[in-house]
């Protein structure tokens, strides 16, 4: 220690600690901005939109008229359009997720589809609208149908689930997997029975931001022609339908300072919606975590 130069160790800790300093509060300033701008757009929706909450304003059609204007119909659509995306982007995402951890060959063509899955996550919206419209709408014939809107949407969040139930599974200890082989589990017991309850925890956060965001986008539906005045429920995937972001964007554009406010309660279902939705999966994530 006696070739240490004290001076110089106080005087570089010294610059650290000002360091430290300087870019904790850069991002105490940047978290308390976030919140800041989330909080007064949070506020305007609710001293915009509250007074239009009712009981009608859930149970009625669209109207011309916006003391008569309900959210039913784009309701229920998006209720139908999630049956759709939820169980295809889930299935066809963390099935792909598994041949590719747990199957695939550690080459350069794998390695090229990994590469290639992560950078569909970053492909604007309608990209996948106009994909959606030349492959299901126009290819495939199923019209401005939910279950048209509900592959593209489906398209629209598979790499964001892929990438995630990919980090899910690859986080999973090597200890478990090989526990259970030396138990005598094959490969697929040992994925069905360790590596997938481990790593459900993982695969249930991102795949429940990704279906926020297919609850939230317009853009693809824009694209796909699916009408924003319905006065009747689907029947079926292969109906006809609206959705909750369709209505409140045509809300939003009239020129009617009244359906600027009706827009808004919409909005303010929309994030009930997704406020229930990612409730739902804290609480599966939390039990899986206390199990495993």
């Amino acid at each position: 220690m006696k070739y240490v130069d004290h001076t110089q160790v106080v005087k570089r800790m010294n610059g650290r600690l000002v360091v430290n300093k300087l870019l904790k509060t850069v991002f105490l300033l940047a978290t308390l901005f976030a919140l800041a701008t989330l909080g007064i757009l949070v506020y305007r929706m609710f001293d915009q939109g509250w007074g239009y909450l009712s009981v009608d304003f859930i149970s009625n059609f669209a109207s011309r008229f916006p003391e008569k204007a309900g959210i039913k119909a784009a309701l229920v659509g998006s209720i139908f359009l999630m049956l759709v995306v939820a169980p295809v982007s889930l299935f066809l995402g963390v099935g792909t997720a598994i041949y590719l951890e747990e199957y695939a060959k550690q080459n350069k063509i794998n390695a090229f589809i990994r590469m290639n899955i992560s950078n569909l996550a970053g492909v604007p919206s309608i990209v996948f609208g106009l994909l959606g419209l030349t492959i299901f709408v126009r290819s495939l014939a199923l019209g401005k149908s939910v279950l048209a809107a509900g592959l593209t949407m489906s398209l629209l969040i598979l790499p964001v689930i892929i990438v995630a139930a990919q980090e899910a599974i690859r986080s999973v200890p090597k200890e478990l997997r090989e526990a259970s082989y030396g138990m005598g589990a094959t490969k697929w017991q040992t994925i069905l029975k360790v590596v997938l309850p481990s790593a459900v925890p993982g695969i249930l956060t991102g795949s429940i931001l990704a279906l926020s965001r297919a609850i939230g986008e317009t853009a693809p539906l824009v694209v796909l022609g699916i009408p924003v005045i319905v006065h009747f429920l689907p029947d079926g995937i292969l109906s006809e339908f609206t959705a909750l972001p369709m209505q409140i964007f045509d809300w939003a554009k009239r020129p009617q300072e009244e359906f600027q406010y009706v827009a808004a309660a919409g909005i303010l279902v929309l994030m009930t919606f997704l406020v229930i939705l990612n409730s739902i999966a804290v609480l599966i994530r939390n039990k899986f975590q206390r199990r495993y």
